[in-house]
């Protein structure tokens, strides 16, 4: 009986722990795209996200593509 009680005490804190960290929020996200003379393709993503916590998170990608 005990085992029992101790084992629905435990699922019960994770499923609460689960539903109260959620998911983080996008704030901002924005991509450009440029093309150079040569035929080169330069990409830019910035990405700015806030946790449950209240954390900021910038995230930017860069890529260049070459003809």
């Amino acid at each position: 009986m005990k085992t029992c009680k101790i084992a629905l005490l435990a699922a019960t804190s994770a499923l609460a722990l689960f539903l109260t960290t959620g998911c983080d929020r996008t704030i901002s996200h924005t991509e450009s795209e440029k093309v150079k003379d040569d035929g080169t393709v330069e990409k830019k993503e910035k990405t700015v996200t806030e946790s449950p916590e209240g954390t900021i998170k910038k995230e930017e990608k860069k890529s260049t593509e070459k003809p």
